[in-house]
């Protein structure tokens, strides 16, 4: 069996005017079937009662065997009146006169199948038109037939269904001409969705839908779809925004590659040219080879680490006191002979901006290898970016404060545990302070290197305090130095314990 060929829908106009013309049609139609047959019962009612009313007297019965009937004009309108004998047969005679054609009656009574006193239709004996008539039972044995014309009714049917297939007719047309006026404006909205949407399309990808009218299902999709719009706005911008980073950062990686690489390979070839070089040209074309090559390996640690970070983290949850991870960093940088004084000291918050001399156990809840980590970088990058003898402070405490940062801000009002690195340094302008922690940026525009690093110290920090449900934030201005701030969530009360050896899991 070959299937049937797919036809496409029409367009949802066609399909509303189509559905709305038929069901009035068929509503329409309904109602003049309705009329017409209750009409017709009626009539025909009436015409039944009439021949209920008229029973032809003792006498006609008599008259009509004797051949006696009386003359035109005796019985009232239209009826007429057929008698057969006692033994079945039709008597010629018959009372009532007319231009009408009687009703075709059989010979025989037995052929009338007639019920008595029970209105029947028949036909005429022309076959124009039909006849109502109901039978009698009269005496010895003889029965009569009074029959009416129906003309009358069947004239009124004629007319009345004529006038209904008019009416149906010009309803029909006028449902269409109607119909298509209040689809078109029903569907007016839809179609200024429809025009709205082939601009979106054209790549105008600024515009939205005007009707968002939550009280109509049109205005429910449009905001709906206004919602949709401006999520994939967002997508395609936060996607050119990552590919933009994304083209930058190798850019970047290579450019930072490039120079350690170009130089081993420049080293390396001085050291093979075949004629002799003094002993000290000699090691020093090897120590700059090992520098740049420590160079290269640090930078490419710092991309593996930023990698991994990136795709799956993992830290480890264990109380951590970041006052003593605070004094390990100092004791570090002093044991390291580094040129820059650093110092330990309570917080200074902007409810108590002098501070106090006491320093406050202060815990959070992290992995103490990373956190000490940040700690590093930060100490490193304000070594590194602020001239000799410059003073670093480290400040811990508990603050509900909180200022500018590259990651989502804490809960306002939370307490949370703070660690700041202060330098007396020359500070940054806001151009430099809204980038500083993006990969591979560097304040300096000829991106000099004279000052060591790869550009990811910051990075590198920002990711793992927000790995922590932390912020790493920078407050700063061209002269007074900068404040770099590792802000924590504060131990939770689950975490807390007054008793000594308890591990972090809980257990003694």
């Amino acid at each position: 069996m070959r299937p049937l060929p797919h036809r496409p829908p029409g367009s949802l106009r066609t399909r509303l005017i189509l559905g709305v013309t038929v069901l009035a049609t068929a509503a329409v139609l309904a109602s003049q079937v309705v009329g017409f047959v209750v009409l017709r019962s009626w009539l025909l009612d009436r015409v039944d009662q009439q021949l209920a009313d008229f029973h032809p007297p003792t006498r006609a019965y008599t008259d009509a065997l004797r051949d006696d009937l009386p003359g035109p004009g005796t019985l009232p309108s239209d009826f007429r009146v057929y008698f057969y004998d006692s033994e079945g047969r039709r008597l010629n005679l018959s009372m009532g006169t007319g231009k009408r054609t009687g009703p075709r009656l059989p010979d025989s009574a037995a052929g009338l199948r007639l019920r008595e006193a029970r209105p029947a239709s028949v036909p005429a004996a022309d076959g124009d038109s039909n006849w109502r008539v109901v039978r009698y039972s009269g005496p010895d044995g003889m029965s009569a037939v009074v029959a009416l014309p129906l003309d009358t009714v069947e004239g009124a049917l004629s007319r009345l269904g004529w006038l209904d297939l008019g009416l149906l007719a010009v309803t029909v047309v006028g449902l269409v001409a109607l119909g298509r006026w209040v689809v078109r404006l029903g569907l007016l909205p839809l179609t200024r969705m429809e025009r709205t949407a082939e601009d979106i399309t054209a790549g105008d990808l600024g515009l939205r839908l005007t009707d968002t009218d939550a009280r109509t299902e049109i205005g429910r999709l449009g905001r709906v779809l206004n919602t949709m719009l401006d999520r994939l706005q967002r997508a395609l911008r936060e996607g050119e925004a990552s590919e933009a980073r994304m083209r930058r950062f190798v850019a970047d990686a290579g450019h930072e590659l490039r120079t350690p690489l170009t130089a081993i390979q420049g080293y390396a070839e001085l050291a093979l040219r075949p004629e002799a070089r003094p002993e000290r040209e000699r090691r020093e074309a090897n120590r700059l080879i090992v520098h740049n090559a420590e160079r290269m390996s640090l930078l490419v640690d710092d991309l593996q680490l930023l990698a991994t970070l990136d795709k799956e983290p993992s830290y480890r949850r264990e109380p951590v006191d970041l006052l003593s991870l605070a004094a390990d960093a100092v004791s570090a940088a002093a044991l390291h002979g580094t040129t820059h004084r650093v110092d330990l000291g309570p917080l200074r918050t902007d409810a108590d901006p002098t501070g106090t001399d006491e320093l406050e156990l202060v815990e959070t809840v992290g992995d103490p290898h990373r956190l000490r980590q940040i700690l590093e970088n930060l100490l490193s990058n304000a070594r590194t970016h602020t001239p000799p003898g410059t003073a670093v402070h480290i400040r811990v405490g508990t603050d509900r404060q909180g200022r500018t940062g590259a990651s989502p801000a804490l809960p306002e009002g939370a307490p949370v545990a703070v660690v700041e690195v202060a330098d007396e340094g020359p500070g940054l302008g806001p151009h430099d302070a809204a980038h500083v922690f993006e990969r591979f940026y560097r304040a300096d525009p000829s991106r000099s290197r004279a000052h060591g690093g790869s550009g990811l110290g910051l990075a590198i920090a920002a990711t793992i305090a927000e790995g922590h449900d932390g912020r790493l934030e920078l407050d700063t201005a061209p002269g007074h130095g900068c404040v770099f701030r590792l802000v924590l969530p504060y131990l939770p009360a689950e975490w807390r314990t007054d008793r000594p050896g308890r591990r972090a899991d809980g257990e003694a």
